[in-house]
């Protein structure tokens, strides 16, 4: 079954979904030729392996708290807290708590 991706004008809740039944799974909002939007279910003690993608990203903590690596440093990302990162650098990501985050992905061709 394809997943149903939000529409033009559409309005999409991202409230935090770590204490919502039913919402505990990432989902792609939305994509664009030029842009991704995902709601990031991320479990305490789940990982993100390292991975890069060719465009900037912004990832913004809507509850729980976040590792984010990159570039060989470590920070934390509390609820309330987004970063940026430029396009091709490699990250990853850990959940120190159970937490949820939206994620922004610029797409490059």
């Amino acid at each position: 079954m394809a997943i149903q991706h939000a529409i033009s004008g559409q309005p999409v809740s991202v409230l935090p979904c770590v204490d919502m039944p039913g919402e505990r799974q990432t989902v792609a909002i939305f994509k664009t030729s030029e842009l991704e939007v995902i709601r990031l279910v991320l479990p305490k003690g789940k990982s993100m392996p390292s991975h890069k993608v060719a465009g900037d990203i912004t990832v913004q903590c809507l509850a729980g708290s976040i590792a984010f690596d990159s570039d060989g440093t470590s920070q934390t990302l509390a609820a309330g807290e987004m970063l940026y990162l430029s396009g091709g650098v490699v990250h990853s990501l850990t959940g120190i708590e159970d937490a949820c985050a939206l994620l922004h992905i610029v797409l490059r061709r």
